[in-house]
């Protein structure tokens, strides 16, 4: 299980009502840029933004050009800001949230004290009685209790950080409550709610810009990837193969082999191609033109964010919560992002992205594009970190050229600092070593350059 470090997140309330189900997707149309693995730092503006993704936000959202560019702007911003003041905040961090067309952002804080400081930093305050460590040590309990005995008719828990609690979704309030009896949880910190969710794990073979497995099948890739900085691949969902299981390219062509998996549990896999396939930093826009991948910089909770899919194209909505667990029959997914987007069946695997910042991969969902519904997406950056991948984005060529001159002061375990956002090629030291960015991102807790070698190389 991740540590609840690796996996903080922040959250909002969402409460779908339909079936859900592990679907197929199609993002990137599997194709790959010279130069070195690595991206670019996170986009610092909206305006070289996808024609196809705003015409989806406009057709999701309702946002024309000019205010999804603001709100997608407004989200960066908001990134930025609650990495930092959570670092700050420390174990009175309760979680933030955006709202709004501009993306205000709300940060929640176990204590009143600190309301200054985020009024001071641009968000707004808001003091809560548990703080997200405290809420995230009991969705960790309700997780280890399912992985020693997966709940019948619980389909879904999360950290709700707008309610302030962990919200357990069952077919019955009984059963509910039940789960968290058996996981020891206090019903202090716990809102037990009536919900007709279904997990199930599909990959329907459809036709579609996708690929295909040797064993029939059929499900789409997420993002472009590399490995070693010679091998390339690309991730997409778990349930899609195992270790072994060969797949041919939308073209039928032979492509590749999944070199590793993982579902349940989680639902992130990769698979290396072979030289007849070249990444590129894009996802599949479907007649829109395609969106090119800037970095891998997490939203935050009520951010914008859209997905590609080999059954329903682009479609938009919001992220809802973060760190989310669903039940399927196989077993429990923890760790995905839960989002208002629509997917059906024939989606599964394929990418997520807001703005230019890669999300993650469609893991399952709800509904279906004509009504609406709540689709799961499982997040990149620990799939990447797993197998040891560096996602391939617009940056190319060489990384920037690093500082000469270090920073005048160490902080504890070096120059690294969570809550700092760092550029390619960028360097800092840690734990007696130097290391240079490979990856643009915002660093969180416990992702210290030693743990995750997709973001850090040392040098």
């Amino acid at each position: 299980m991740e540590n609840t470090k690796l996996r903080r997140s922040v959250l909002a309330t969402a409460t779908a009502t339909v079936a859900v189900g592990a679907l197929a997707l199609a993002g990137l149309t599997g194709v790959a840029s010279a130069g070195p693995p690595g991206a670019t730092a996170p986009a610092a503006s909206a305006d070289s933004l996808s024609p196809g993704l705003l015409a989806a936000m406009e057709r999701d959202l309702g946002l024309d050009a000019d205010a999804a560019k603001t709100r997608i702007a407004g989200e960066y911003r908001a990134a930025a800001i609650a990495a930092g003041l959570e670092k700050s905040l420390g174990t009175s961090f309760a979680g933030a949230r955006v709202s709004g067309d501009t993306a205000d952002l709300t940060v929640s804080t176990t204590d009143a004290s600190e309301a200054a400081l985020i009024t001071k930093a641009g968000a707004r305050a808001e003091v809560v009685g548990h703080s997200l460590d405290r809420l995230e040590a009991a969705k960790d309990a309700l997780d280890k209790a399912a992985l020693a005995k997966a709940p019948k008719n619980v389909p879904v828990w999360y950290v709700d950080v707008e309610a302030n609690r962990v919200v357990v979704n069952g077919a019955s309030t009984s059963a509910a409550e039940a789960f968290v009896k058996a996981a020891g949880v206090s019903d202090k910190l716990v809102t037990v709610a009536r919900s007709a969710e279904q997990p199930r794990a599909l990959a329907d073979i459809r036709g579609g810009d996708a690929y295909y497995m040797g064993g029939g099948g059929r499900c789409s890739v997420g993002f472009s990837v590399t490995r070693g900085g010679t091998q390339n691949g690309f991730v997409t969902a778990g349930h899609c193969g195992r270790v072994g299981t060969t797949t041919n390219g939308v073209n039928q062509q032979a492509q590749g082999s999944f070199q590793g998996s993982t579902f349940p549990g989680r639902d992130y896999a990769w698979v290396a191609t072979n030289a007849n396939w070249v990444p590129k930093p894009l996802v599949n826009g479907y007649g829109r033109g395609d969106v090119t991948v800037a970095g891998s910089t997490p939203s935050v909770v009520g951010a914008s964010v859209c997905r590609s899919g080999s059954t329903t194209g682009w479609h938009c909505g919001t992220i809802q919560q973060l760190n989310t667990s669903v039940t399927y029959p196989e077993g429990t997914i923890s760790g995905v992002t839960r989002t208002s987007v629509c997917a059906e069946p024939g989606d599964s695997g394929g990418a997520y992205i807001s703005g230019s910042q890669a999300q993650g991969v469609t893991s399952g969902g709800s509904g279906n594009c004509s009504s609406g519904g709540t689709t799961y997406f499982q997040p990149l950056l620990p799939a990447l970190q797993a197998y040891g991948l560096t996602l391939v984005t617009s940056g190319g060529g060489n990384p920037t050229t690093p500082p000469t001159t270090p920073p005048p002061t160490d902080q504890p375990g070096g120059t690294w600092a969570a809550g700092t956002t760092y550029a390619v090629g960028a360097t800092v030291t840690y734990g007696g070593a130097t290391y240079r960015c490979l990856q643009g991102h915002t660093a969180q807790a416990g992702w210290t350059p030693a743990a995750v070698p997709a973001l850090w190389q040392r040098i």
